[in-house]
């Protein structure tokens, strides 16, 4: 079911998702900071190499972007983040069984109507117009680097000191980059003359070039808008139904430690193997899995319903147990996994919602009704680390909290885009309620933030939001790929739009080093040692939320 704008619709042949969530390039918003000492911008610069040169492309991207915040205008430093980013999206496609399987066995003719097709979706309804040039370019770019990847280089067994491909890159970079293309015929006519060059060079198959060109040229666009494998899409639809067949967790790839439990569902088949938030997974079916990038150890976990996987795993002590045998079965993602009285004396209740999916405002419904049975009398909503969803799923649980006014409105390129959400739900919850809020709330979540603090509904509490103010569709494409594209900006009630500087809460609170984690799910909610469920207590029994919310924004 298409689920946008509150109603249903096809552009093309396209069904299209509408969704708000904060995708990182590094597949987790909690990464671990770096060791790197940072003394100024060339040292950084030349740590950040060091990390490239030994291929550790998440350390590199972190590291680049915690140079970036002291020196925000270092354009060398920018543009090593760009190469890492680059890079490292190469390392995940030649790590993604779908890509090889479905994508790298198409025919050229197959590949360039694939690239037609991506760049026709992001010309029509991208909310900024890209020329053909510069999408071009950004695939000229990608192939580039990918011709001194590693796992690029391997998986087509070139080798990285042939004299031909040193020559077949600069003659990349002197020809080609930039190259002016008027119109999709001419860019089309200078892809299939590289993909030529390249298989004359170095024996390159022409449909491994057009790829990169496919899932190169939407890096002109911007972090949220990406071409997706099968198996990406999969992924993107499972987590907006909420429901996958698997076993039940979400992961991390540590080097040299294996794949580290970000959280585990509640009864899933690892829960019930004994698997834990902040366990490591060493060995799946036997194999050694330490040095894994998560794309590959995703694709040894991936399986039908009813089979059969081993793992092994180890914990903080780093002692290895298992092989625990667990069997796939469909696992359904709670929207709000926690809902509980926190005092019961004063009434105050806490509800911690993950994301914003299908079955978010009916999750939330039951949640409140319970709670209100056991004599809620004000609420805590914790959208910590929510990295967003659903736009019409933020809607409508807003619906729950405001009685009348606009929620959100989005601005897009073309008019079709611009919409304004109100509020209308009678039996609106008129309780006292606090937002949790930090810097991995993003997107939908922030659409709740706005929302509230506009209306002056709740008092926000924790630090800055991320600042993702836009809005993805997700559009199908051929082969079984998608494109996630960013179709629209959204704005909070009073016209504001917070992107790239997130919402500032009515009372920021520090969180102390030791409470920062990976986990997410049951295992992170230890409310007596929570400081920011602590100062929201704290707000709803003392009284001073109506003096918050009266002193403006």
């Amino acid at each position: 079911m298409s689920n946008c704008r509150g109603g249903q619709f096809r552009r093309a042949c396209a069904v299209a998702l509408t969704v708000l969530t904060y995708c990182s390039s590094i597949g987790s918003a909690q990464a671990a900071e770096t060791t790197l000492e940072l003394v100024n911008s060339n040292s950084a610069v030349q740590s950040g190499i060091q990390l490239e040169l030994g291929r550790e492309w998440v350390s590199a991207i972190e590291h680049y972007e915690a140079a970036l915040d002291q020196w925000p205008d270092s354009e060398p430093l920018k543009i090593g983040l760009r190469r890492a980013r680059f890079q490292f999206a190469i390392q995940r496609r030649y790590h993604d069984r779908s890509f090889a399987s479905n994508l790298l066995t198409l025919s050229k003719s197959e590949a360039l109507a694939l690239w037609n097709d991506i760049y026709g979706m992001v010309s029509r309804q991208y909310v900024e117009r890209i020329r053909p040039t510069s999408f071009v370019a950004h695939g000229t770019e990608s192939l580039y680097l990918a011709l001194s990847n590693q796992d690029f280089l391997d998986h087509h067994r070139l080798k990285q000191d042939n004299p031909s491909l040193r020559q077949l890159r600069s003659e990349l970079r002197d020809k080609y980059w930039n190259r002016p293309v008027a119109d999709t015929r001419q860019a089309l006519g200078v892809i299939e003359e590289i993909a030529a060059l390249c298989r004359r060079q170095v024996g390159l198959n022409e449909t491994v070039v057009v790829l990169e060109y496919v899932f190169g040229g939407p890096n002109v666009l911007d972090d949220y808008s990406m071409v997706l494998s099968p198996d990406k899409l999969e992924d993107l639809y499972s987590n907006i139904d909420g429901e996958f067949v698997g076993i039940g967790i979400e992961m991390k790839a540590v080097e040299g430690k294996g794949m580290l439990l970000v959280n585990v569902l509640p009864d899933s088949p690892a829960e019930k193997g004994g698997a834990k938030g902040g366990d490591y997974i060493v060995s799946i079916n036997g194999q050694d899995c330490r040095n894994m990038t998560t794309e590959e150890a995703a694709g040894l976990l991936r399986g039908p319903e009813g089979s059969q996987v081993k793992l092994e795993l180890m914990d903080q002590g780093e002692i290895v147990r298992g092989p625990y045998t667990l069997v796939r079965k469909p696992v359904h993602i709670k929207s709000i996994p926690v809902a509980k009285m926190l005092d019961s004396q004063s009434g105050v209740a806490y509800i911690k919602m993950t994301s914003f999916q299908r079955s978010s405002a009916s999750e939330l419904d039951a949640a409140l009704s319970k709670l209100h049975k056991q004599g809620m009398r004000s609420l805590i909503w914790d959208v910590r680390g929510n990295p967003g969803g659903l736009l019409t799923a933020a809607i409508e649980v807003l619906d729950r909290f405001l009685d009348g006014g606009v929620i959100v409105s989005t601005k897009g390129r073309d008019r079709d885009q611009d919409w304004s959400y109100s509020a209308h739900r009678s039996n609106t919850w008129k309780m006292p309620l606090v937002l949790l809020v930090d810097g991995d709330s993003a997107s939908a979540s922030e659409i709740a933030a706005g929302a509230l603090k506009d209306h002056k509904r709740g008092v926000l509490v924790g630090r800055h939001s991320y600042g993702k103010w836009s809005v993805q569709t997700i559009l199908n494409g051929t082969h079984k790929t998608g494109l996630r594209l960013t179709t629209a900006r959204f704005y909070s009630p009073s016209g504001r739009t917070y992107s790239d500087i997130g919402i500032e809460p009515n009372v920021v609170v520090d969180i102390p080093e030791e409470q920062q984690t990976f986990y997410r799910g049951n295992s992170s909610l230890n409310e007596q040692d929570d400081v920011d469920i602590a100062k929201a207590v704290e707000i709803l029994k003392s009284g001073e939320l109506n003096a918050l919310l009266t002193q403006g924004n």
